[in-house]
This record gives C-alpha cells, structure tokens and sequence, in this order.
C-alpha cells in the first residue's frame, strides 16, 4: 500500500529559527532553496545572478527572522525579498547596459510547456519537444520583467494572485492586469512565431 507524502510543517522549524537555531533555518533553505533559485533564474536570466540572488535572499531573511510576524507563509515572505534582490540585480544591470534584459536563454524546464498551453499529438509530431520549449522559453523571457514576474509567480510557481500581490507589494487586482497582460503577449509572440512556420498556433491550443 502506497504511503502518503508527508506535508512540510514548517512551523516548529521557524520557531526554532527565530529562537536563533541556525541548523533550524538551514532546514528551510535546504526546503526552498531550489523554488527561489529558479525564480531568481527566471528574473535575472543569468546564473551567477540567480546564485547572488540566492544568496543574498536567504541572508537578508536570517537577520530580519526576528522580525517576521508570521502573517503570511514564510515562502511568500522569501520571495518578496528574492524577487526584490533579482529586480535590483537587473536594474544595475540595465544601467550597465552590458546585457539585454530580454536575451533569450535556455533553463530546460520543460514546465514552461505545460504551463503556457497543451499541446496536440499532431503538433508533437511536426515539432521535437525541445523545440517548442525553446520557443515557449523564448516568448517568456522577451516579457518586461514586471509582466515576466508575474507570470513566474502565478503561471510556474503557482503561488495565489494574493500571495504574488503581497510577494511583489503590489495590489491583487494590479496582479490580475499584469498576469492579463503576460498572458496576451505571449499568445501574440506565439502566434507570430508559429505564423514565420507557417503553421497557426490556434490549431494547437
């Protein structure tokens, strides 16, 4: 018989880190960390940012620990701070000027695919798998990056329109124009793109 997968009660934990058990608060990295690092990956579009990002987030929530009141889930709480870091790393690096905020990259998360819509078995056949994850990945990062963030928040980690409104301290229905918004360039970047194939995405979605 199949047993259950254990719930994450993260609570004792956050007492106990609050309390100044480091070993407690490594517990909760170890949980989150991957979930912040690819968020971070999403923003930045860079590795070595995503990592700085990583980093900084979860020193930034050990010292402000004893400040954390609880009102939302520590995970929201991380992530405000994470898409904050990641959204100073691309100003700076905006003002550099040294790197496009829109270059494509490729993180291989084939989530993108199943997020973005589903696809037909005729489409699998004309297109290799990879090929249209690059072209979903591709329609994703030309995003601006606050449209970008919000799909990343609500489309892929699926956190609520209210946790990514206090996430990104912005109001819920602010939330819902920009996830709109997201979500009808990336249907116009698709379908332009599947027209330069001469196939439309239409027959797919």
């Amino acid at each position: 018989m199949a047993q259950a997968t254990a719930v994450f009660d993260e609570a004792p934990l956050l007492e106990r880190a609050r309390a100044g058990d480091a070993e407690a608060f490594t517990e909760l990295v170890q949980h989150y960390e991957r979930r912040i690092y690819r968020l971070a990956k999403h923003i930045t579009q860079n590795d070595e940012d995503a990592e700085d990002v990583l980093q900084e987030t979860f020193l930034k929530a050990f010292e402000h620990l004893p400040g954390f009141q609880g009102n939302s889930k520590f995970y929201t709480w991380v992530t405000r701070i994470a898409v904050n870091e990641a959204l100073m790393k691309l100003r700076k690096r905006k003002s550099d000027k040294t790197v496009p905020l829109d270059e494509p990259v490729d993180t291989g998360d084939e989530l993108m695919v199943r997020e973005i819509a589903v696809w037909e078995e005729n489409a699998e056949e004309k297109y290799s798998r990879q090929e249209m994850n690059d072209i979903l990945q591709k329609a994703v990062d030309g995003l601006k990056p606050d449209f970008r963030t919000v799909f990343v928040l609500r489309d892929i980690e699926e956190l609520s329109t209210e946790e990514t409104a206090e996430a990104l301290g912005i109001s819920v229905p602010a939330v819902k124009s920009r996830l709109l918004r997201a979500r009808l360039q990336l249907r116009e970047k698709l379908t332009r793109q599947f027209k330069r194939k001469g196939e439309n995405i239409f027959d797919y979605l």
